[in-house]
């Protein structure tokens, strides 16, 4: 509670500037907001160096305040769910929406739409274990999913059909195994498949749920040791029990008294729990676990922060006006006390590595920086704060808290919750209300956005978090995004089903036939229908159950491709029944952030109105902010703005040299001042300095302004320090007065600061000194507030042609009563209820945002991954039409999409964005269907309201544009994008990215591509196809990819056709021995034929190419003809089935004509024949020889040629040692095989393919 009355003394101040503390309502901190962080008191009574950076909860608490003033700060946090600037703090306010806030009270109550966290304590309800699970499949579902799946394919079905036929006797014909053990052959391979991948998954889900975390388990006082120093006041039972009781009546002073008391850390004699680490997995954390986390470790669950300490080894220091000032201590007087402190809490806390000091001090800033790209795709680190009624609270104390959230949801971005602090550990397990928790003495505070962490995010700063488990496993933000994974189908599977379906109707034809030339009345010893059913049942083969396996097997093969394949190194195939995909993909969507770019910012340009500097001319810049910021006359005095000597060390330069350093001199003091960049010292091994930001652009600059001489040393809330990186000395010291954040409404930042000229001043917060405005931003809106210039805009477009990042900067100079008019206006703007966003822009505007001088224009690189340039030119030569789906600002993707040469250099870009109405969306579609060769660039709110209201419309416009540009886009809205154009167009989409927020989209693809990234491995694992590169993207889809398909065109149709040829020798059979259904080949002849004698050679299709890797990569445009399907159509299709009745017929006729209608010879003769028709046939296919597919034909003719002595049962041995068998199986055979040759050599030079007209050039 000593915590808590500290918050409320140390919150005055935000936003007081200029006014005196009695002046001023006590209702005013009730009002105090986030915008209000960076506004200080220039009074006595200031915030503390280092108070929270969005003071939203901190509030005026006097000594006057009563219990009916808490009682409305409760109404205003808690039941309204709103940060306090949303709420009124007057009485007349509250009593005209009291109804309205009992009503919201009584729905955050209700476990529907909320939830009550007792903080450390097991929870009432019961919620979902925190498991990661990628997997399909269960132990019960694994068997009738995939059964399912493998029979709604029509020809599983139609060969299980077959084999139950088999266990009637009247259809039986040979051995029953001869239609079974096929059919269950090929669902064990499928089903052995399908289990690997799935086991896979579950391996690496395994993983993530068994990695370890630091948990905080509280325990009654007195159950964990303590040191036996400390000593505790012995109190009577009664005496306990009176502590615990509320205070139902308090006069003033009492009240009073207490406040004091708790003020100096003595509210409580002993604390409310006993802390021990203990070590989870991050399965079994359970909501309302409090985390200890550190830097670099991944948040397993969606939290809300409650304390962020800053670890004892990193510390910043300086000297400043004689004090220490310290990141982690407060000053020496307040160390000494803390030293002095010798209460159970403090001792056991420090027992767990944790310098506790913060919990008495009010000092601690309660900030860490996340990284969610992960979550959300953008890589800027995003500030959260603890709130200030639990940063200041020791751990000991946290089962007093209850947090109250929302029920799950997936919006990444919201957050509406609340914090209570009780009186004791029962309160907070118990289920009272608000107003009875004031009563016992608990406080309220509101939560947002700004003090969560959600599952997958990354904690990126030095502090130790801890943080409390509000939604675990299938509710956190992250796995709500995220859809279900799906089985997926290649489109050959498709098209191979409707093909057996044509085969099946053909035989059934056939059958009918056959029996109807008979005459249904004349059949002896079968009725009709029995004799059309054992027909069907010879015919089976028309239909090969052997293309199945022959296919599964093909696919594992490219799969070891792919895997094994030295130019793409890291490939892994995690969905291995969809490498034809490959060669078919016509849309690609790409991520932007770590897929096309690098996640790395570098400043490359920078301009200063008559002088651009870039690469080597930086070596000037160095020089002139060596002569500006160094030859300091006096070792005392810094430098600022004005500074009259510190362009004069150059004695002899022209006066326009002087003025050009003049402008340098002045564009790298704003660059290095008007920022958000804090700098943090990481002790590994050696001392370093790295930067911390919401923004990767700002660290890019300030980066820059290190490297030309000027380092940021220090910085907090309040001050800011700058030093030479020659002499190390501090050149540059200023106060923050105000900062103005950047949003993607404003497009810009600004901050006010005051210059401080000696390094020894009486007073931080002297009235002297300059005070100046910085500001910088985008072209487009930074153009009308700076002065008159006729430079500005031909330079922003000369850098955004080269894809460089631009920001205008300009300064203006205030005097101190601008500046007190501007505070005074912009404070009274704050503190309005309605319309208060827009009456602060218009105060910042009229006073600041005018003729402003423009200093100059930098250009920021978003560093490009490796050859993506190229490999996004090859793609969209090879027919790819290319998206970019980013949840990153629209400024930074249209930028990259110039760089990366995704918009062809002069093509007109079209920007749709803010688009909240649909009265004059149509119009847009309208230039768009005017205009089909430019660049769509839309936003996610004009997005959502296409797809709402014009979804038919904006695909069909949008799908024929070559390039679109999506930025701010959710998961689920880029998972929508994909499965909208899939419906659309029937079209081939392959998604492509490297971060949590992909995977909606990587799974809802055709073919999904993860990259293994700086953004993690959470896209890889979920994707079919994981790389480690964009570059090797085309490489997977132009070789691998087309390869693949052409591959298992050619497999698919020649298995076809073996099984058409039997079938026709079948038929003439059955013809010749009067329509009676009996089998030609029986038992292992059947059989033998489909596996041993031919399936080796077919199988080795599966190695042949046309082209070699770089024909393919020199001509994309063989890809492009993939799309078609021509490798596989109707129309090839039934080339085949005419070549198969041909050989079928001349392969049967001729042998019951040369020897006997029915016989062993005759079956010697044509079976001979039919296996070498098949091998011949296989080598007049092969494009290119590989040495397996000559020892797979050669090797099966032996093994044809020795198995004959063992086939007496079939064949006249006698006559297979008689020239009349060679000569009738050599005559025979030519007939068969000629003239499809020669009908090929015939088209080949008539028509020739593609490849072999690249081949010839």
């Amino acid at each position: 509670m000593g915590g808590l009355r500290r918050s409320g003394n140390r919150g005055r101040g935000y936003g007081e500037l200029g006014h005196d503390r009695d002046e001023i309502n006590d209702t005013v901190g009730l009002l105090e907001d986030d915008s209000q962080a960076q506004r200080y008191s220039d009074g006595s009574n200031h915030a503390g160096d280092e108070a929270p950076l969005l003071n939203e909860y901190a509030s005026h608490t006097r000594r006057s305040l009563t219990s009916d003033r808490l009682q409305n700060l409760a109404h205003i946090g808690s039941s309204l769910r709103l940060p306090s600037f949303m709420s009124s703090a007057s009485s007349s306010a509250n009593a005209n929406r009291q109804d309205e806030d009992t009503l919201l009270d009584s729905r955050e109550n209700d476990l529907s739409t909320s939830r009550i966290i007792a903080v450390g304590s097991p929870q009432f309800n019961r919620y979902p274990p925190n498991l990661v699970s990628n997997a399909k499949y269960t132990a019960l579902t694994f068997l009738p999913i995939t059964l399912y799946n493998e029979f709604s394919f029509f020809f599983n079905m139609y060969f299980l059909l077959v084999a139950l036929s088999q266990a009637i006797p009247p259809l039986r014909i040979g051995y029953l195994s001869t239609y079974i053990a096929p059919l269950a052959f090929v669902l064990f391979i499928t089903m052995g498949k399908e289990a690997y991948d799935d086991i896979e998954r579950r391996r690496r889900d395994n993983e993530a749920n068994s990695e370890e975390y630091v948990v905080l388990r509280f325990e009654e006082p007195g159950q964990l040791d303590t040191p036996p120093r400390i000593s505790r006041k012995l109190k009577s039972k009664a005496a306990r029990k009176a502590d615990r009781q509320p205070l139902t009546q308090r006069d003033r002073l009492s009240d009073i008294q207490e406040e004091e008391e708790q003020t100096e850390g003595q509210g409580r004699d002993h604390p409310s729990s006993s802390v021990k680490e203990v070590n989870k997995k991050s399965r079994d954390l359970k909501v309302g676990d409090v985390l200890k986390l550190t830097k670099g470790q991944r948040v397993p669950a969606d939290v809300v922060i409650l304390k962020c300490s800053t670890p004892e080894g990193a510390q910043i220091q300086t000297q400043t006006s004689g004090v220490l000032v310290s990141e982690t201590s407060g000053s020496p007087m307040e160390e000494d006390t803390d030293q002095n402190d010798s209460s159970p809490s403090r001792r056991t806390v420090k027992n767990l590595g944790l310098d506790n000091s913060q919990s008495s001090d009010s000092k601690s800033s309660g900030e860490t920086f996340i990284r969610t790209d992960q979550l959300d795709g953008e890589t800027d680190w995003k500030l959260r704060l603890a709130s200030a009624l639990t940063q200041t609270l020791p751990l000991e104390e946290f089962v007093r808290v209850r947090v109250t959230g929302g029920k799950p949801d997936k919006k990444v971005n919201e957050f509406i919750g609340k914090v209570e602090l009780l009186t004791t550990r029962r309160d907070a397990l118990s289920g009272q209300s608000d107003e009875s928790s004031i009563g016992n003495g608990g406080h309220t505070a509101a939560l947002s956005i700004d003090n969560t962490a959600w599952a997958n995010t990354i904690i990126a700063s030095q502090a130790t978090t801890m943080a409390v488990i509000i939604y675990t496993g299938p509710q956190t933000r992250s796995a709500l995004s995220t859809s279900l994974s799906r089985s997926k189908t290649g489109l050959l599977e498709f098209e191979i089903n409707s093909l057996t379906k044509i085969l099946c109707a053909l035989t059934l034809a056939l059958s009918i036939v056959l029996v109807a030339l008979e005459g249904f009345s004349n059949t002896e010893g079968n009725i009709w229908y029995v004799k059309i059913m054992r027909f069907l049942v010879l015919f089976s083969t028309i239909v090969p159950i052997s293309l199945r396996v022959n296919l599964d097997l093909g696919k594992s093969v490219y799969s070891w491709f792919i895997q094994r394949d030295p130019g793409i190194p890291g490939a892994v195939v995690r969905t291995s029944t969809i490498p034809e995909d490959l060669g078919r993909i016509e849309y690609l969507l790409s991520d932007k952030t770590g897929t096309l770019t690098q996640n790395e910012m570098e400043m490359k340009k920078i301009h200063v109105g008559t002088v651009s500097y870039a690469n080597e001319a930086m070596d000037e810049v160095v020089g002139y902010v060596g002569h500006g910021f160094v030859g300091i006359p006096r070792d005392k005095a810094l430098v600022t703005p004005s500074s009259s000597y510190t362009t004069t060390a150059g004695v002899t330069a022209t006066r326009t040299r002087r003025e050009i350093g003049s402008r340098v001199r002045d564009v790298v003091l704003a660059l290095a001042l008007c920022h958000n960049v804090t700098p943090t010292v990481e002790e590994e091994g050696r001392t370093t300095t790295s930067y911390q930001a919401s923004s990767p652009d700002e660290i890019a600059i300030v980066r820059w302004t290190e490297s030309v001489g000027l380092r940021l040393a220090y910085r907090d809330r309040k001050r800011m320090m700058l030093e030479s990186t020659d002499t190390g000395k501090t050149v540059v010291r200023v106060q923050i007065l105000d900062i103005f954040p950047f949003t993607s409404d404003g497009k810009r930042m600004g901050i006010i600061v005051r210059f401080q000229e000696q390094s020894k001043s009486s007073s931080l917060r002297s009235d002297s000194g300059e005070i100046w405005f910085y500001q910088k931003g985008a072209d487009t809106v930074m153009g009308s507030i700076v002065a008159a210039n006729d430079w500005l805009d031909e330079e922003t477009a000369n850098m955004a042609r080269e894809g460089l990042r631009t920001l205008v900067v300009g300064r203006k100079r205030l005097s101190s009563e601008q500046y007190r008019a501007f505070s005074a206006s912009y404070q009274e703007a704050s503190l309005a209820i309605s319309g208060r966003d827009a009456g602060m822009q218009r105060v910042v505007a009229e006073f600041l945002e005018r003729d402003l001088e423009l200093l100059g224009v930098t250009g920021v690189e978003d560093k490009l991954q490796r050859d993506v340039k190229p490999s996004l030119e090859l793609l969209r030569n090879a027919g790819i039409k290319i998206w970019m789906l980013t949840g990153d600002k629209v400024e930074t993707a249209r930028c990259v999409a110039v760089s990366s040469k995704l918009v062809a250099r002069g093509q007109y870009i079209y920007t749709v964005a803010k688009l909240k109405h649909k009265y004059n969306a149509q119009d847009h579609l309208d230039f768009l269907r005017s205009k089909p060769d430019s660049c769509l660039l839309i936003d996610g709110e004009s997005l959502m309201l296409y797809l709402t209201y014009f979804r038919v419309d904006f695909i069909s416009v949008a799908v024929r544009l070559p390039t679109v540009v999506a930025c701010r886009c959710s998961p689920t809205q880029k998972a929508d994008i994909a499965k909208l154009i899939k419906e659309f167009t029937k079209k081939r989409v392959c998604c492509i990215g490297d971060g949590g927020n992909d995977v909606s989209m990587i799974q809802a693809a055709d073919v999904g591509v993860g990259i293994v990234g700086k953004e993690g491995r959470q896209a890889s694992l979920a994707a079919d196809f994981s790389i480690e590169q964009f570059c090797h993207l085309t490489k997977l889809l132009v070789w691998h990819g087309r390869n693949s398909y052409k591959r298992s065109a050619k497999l698919a149709q020649f298995v076809i056709h073996r099984g058409l040829i039997i079938a026709v020798c079948q038929t003439m059979y059955s013809i010749a021995i009067k329509f009676e259904p009996e089998g030609l080949y029986k038992d292992w002849l059947l059989v033998g034929y489909a596996t041993v004698y031919t399936a080796a050679p077919v199988l080795s299709l599966v190695l042949d190419k046309d082209v070699d890797e770089n024909l393919a990569n020199l001509y994309p445009e063989l890809y492009k003809e993939l799309t078609s399907g021509r490798s596989l159509s109707y129309r090839t299709f039934f080339v085949w089935v005419f070549v198969s009745i041909y050989q079928g017929g001349m392969i049967q006729g001729l042998s019951q004509i040369l020897t006997e209608v029915d016989g062993p010879r005759m079956v010697a003769v044509s079976y001979t024949v039919l296996v070498l028709n098949e091998l011949l046939m296989v080598a007049i296919e092969i494009t290119t020889w590989h040495p397996v597919m000559v020892m797979c034909i050669v090797g099966t003719f032996l093994f044809y040629i020795g198995s004959m002595p063992f086939l007496g049962g079939y064949f006249d041995l006698d006559f297979l040692l008689s020239w009349g068998f060679v000569w009738r199986v050599l005559a025979i055979g030519s007939i068969s095989l000629i003239p499809p040759y020669a009908g090929k050599l015939i088209r080949r030079t008539m028509k020739p393919p593609s490849y072999r007209k690249v081949q010839g050039i």
